[in-house]
């Protein structure tokens, strides 16, 4: 199975990026701006923090266009996982498409353009740097000609994150993003934006000391409203009330995942049933097939051999009678297993599900639309423990330790365990990490204060992401 571990998987170093915003494509969400007048269109710099969530798609990420005329300055992951930085003004008169594919639907990048046309090499002209070093190996490299203004920040021109150029509305950006800065007039290197950690050498941010000229803006993703002021999600916090307006955002897309705490999310890479899809940020997993024994099934993009962790999923849909929600070990994966075959999950129809058995357990066990099923994993004493709307099976009692109270034992297969989820005929499954894709209704964090959850995560347990990682995993 390709787990992922991730990257940025560092303790707290000083600084660090609160929020971010998850786009999901079917949705038609993004955030648009209009300069009031023209930025310099000679020379600008570009940064973002981006963690894709479908791959070998085309998402456009960043686009300023004039629909009437055709014209646009884009900046594209290609359908070869590519990342295309594109000027077409009747023809393409600047492009750079890298040979480099980023594909790992879990890692935070971060990439950084540059426009300067006066600069008299051609090669400088148009620059892109992806984890803090300079792209130079593309599969096309087409440089602007000296001078040639780009329609970035130019004030006759629409501004759009996260969606397409309008003749490829249904190639909106579908992922996370975070900390967007633009720099009008300014051309900097990836070095102005970030680091690498002098310990794991992991590329991570740092506080910004940039020029934002007049029509540059900070993107950070704090405020939680929709309006285009400062108290909207596209609030421009340089300074300049460069605000963005938001379209089709709900407060729900503002999360928590961020390039310095990167949270679990349910891993798209993994072989599963064609009818199997991964929306709303990878959290919420659909099968349509409805034939036995082709369950789909879906890990998590995370896995701990160590440390109690708890996590939520809601059932949208259940659409069969073998529904699973669990862990798996992470060195088996089938695609048509269900979830528990290679671990333990909880079946809706009553039962666990464990290493191909079925065992039924005391009292009351099943589940159906609507109702929340809570998992905590204690990997130290190798239980696991399910709950139903708050209340534990068996009346279990998570913080028991090595007494176990109501737990389920682990496989001594069981070695390295990652969530799972598994449906057919229909099924929906809405996974909670930590930043829910629904409102829950009681905000709930772990120990450390991270994760958002509908109910009470037991004392000692934790959300699955990298800052808990990197203390308790």
């Amino acid at each position: 199975m390709p787990l992922i571990l991730p990257a940025n998987t560092l303790a707290d170093t000083g600084y660090n990026i609160d929020n971010s915003i998850r786009i999901n494509d079917a949705d038609n969400a993004y955030l648009s701006w209009t300069p009031g007048s023209d930025g310099d269109l000679d020379k600008w710099t570009l940064s973002m923090w981006v963690k894709r969530t479908t791959i070998s798609t085309y998402d456009y990420t960043f686009t300023v266009e004039k629909p009437s005329a055709g014209d646009n300055t884009v900046i594209v992951f290609y359908s070869d996982d590519g990342v295309r930085f594109e000027h077409y003004d009747g023809s393409q008169l600047g492009m750079l498409t890298t040979n480099r594919k980023l594909r790992d639907p879990n890692a935070w990048y971060h990439i950084v353009f540059v426009w300067d046309t006066g600069n008299g090499t051609a090669g400088n002209r148009q620059r892109m740097y992806i984890n803090g070093v300079e792209e130079t190996s593309f599969a096309t490299d087409t440089n602007p000609s000296s001078g040639r203004v780009s329609f970035v920040s130019d004030a006759s021109y629409v501004h759009w994150i996260g969606r397409g150029i309008t003749q490829s509305e249904s190639n909106n950006f579908d992922g996370y993003l975070a900390e967007i800065a633009f720099c009008d007039g300014q051309t900097y290197a990836a070095s102005d934006f970030g680091e690498f950690d002098e310990d794991s050498g992991i590329w991570k941010p740092k506080k910004l000391d940039v020029t934002f000229g007049s029509q540059g803006y900070y993107l950070e993703f704090k405020q939680s409203g929709t309006g285009t002021d400062s108290s909207g999600i596209g609030a421009d916090t340089s300074g300049n009330t460069n605000h963005w307006a938001v379209t089709n955002l709900a407060a729900t897309d503002q999360t928590t995942d961020t390039p310095t705490n990167n949270f679990c999310v349910l891993n798209a890479i993994n072989p599963t049933e064609a009818n199997a899809s991964f929306t709303e940020g990878n959290l919420k997993f659909t099968n349509t097939l409805n034939s036995s024994p082709h369950h789909g099934l879906a890990h998590g993009t995370m896995a701990v051999a160590k440390g109690k962790w708890y996590w939520e999923v809601r059932v949208d849909a259940i659409g069969g009678t073998a529904m699973g929600i669990g862990a798996e070990e992470v060195s088996a994966f089938g695609k048509n297993n269900v979830a528990g075959n290679q671990g333990i999950s909880l079946f809706n129809h009553g039962y666990t599900h464990q290493r191909g058995s079925d065992v039924a357990v005391s009292g009351d066990t099943t589940y159906t639309t609507n109702d929340i099923i809570g998992v905590a994993l204690d990997m130290d004493n190798r239980k696991i423990y399910f709950h139903k709307d708050g209340t534990y099976f068996n009346s279990g009692d998570p913080t028991s330790g090595a007494t176990g109270t109501g737990a389920i034992s682990l496989n001594a297969a069981d070695v390295t365990m990652t969530p799972a989820v598994s449906n057919y005929n229909t099924g929906i499954q809405n996974c909670n990490f930590g930043n829910p894709q629904w409102t829950v209704s009681s905000t709930q964090a772990d120990d450390a204060g991270y994760g958002n959850f509908e109910y009470d995560v037991p004392a000692g347990y934790y959300a699955l992401c990298t800052k808990n990682l990197a203390e308790y995993g």
